[in-house]
């Protein structure tokens, strides 16, 4: 169960990783409520809160190189051995 684990942790891990080394910016929009319109001929809704999120340029090799150790540490983690 402990390999499974630590394989999955470091497998998403190298995958945000990657995924930081192509993409500059995240947008995280909030789920609120929109505010309130002020007119009622008003065509497009107003947008809530957004956060943007701006990896450094060492994050995404920081991550994928974690990733990797911990995929490599669950391959040596030993396997269950039954106890009778």
């Amino acid at each position: 169960m402990w390999r499974a684990l630590f394989l999955a942790i470091g497998a998403s891990t190298i995958i945000l990783g990657v995924q930081c080394l192509g993409v500059t910016q995240f947008t995280l929009k909030i789920r609120d409520e929109p505010p309130a319109s002020t007119s009622i001929f008003e065509a497009t809704p107003k947008l809530g809160p957004q956060k943007q999120i701006i990896p450094p340029p060492w994050a995404p090799w920081s991550l994928m190189s974690a990733g990797a150790v911990v995929c490599l540490y669950s391959f040596t983690l030993p396997k269950r051995v039954s106890g009778n």
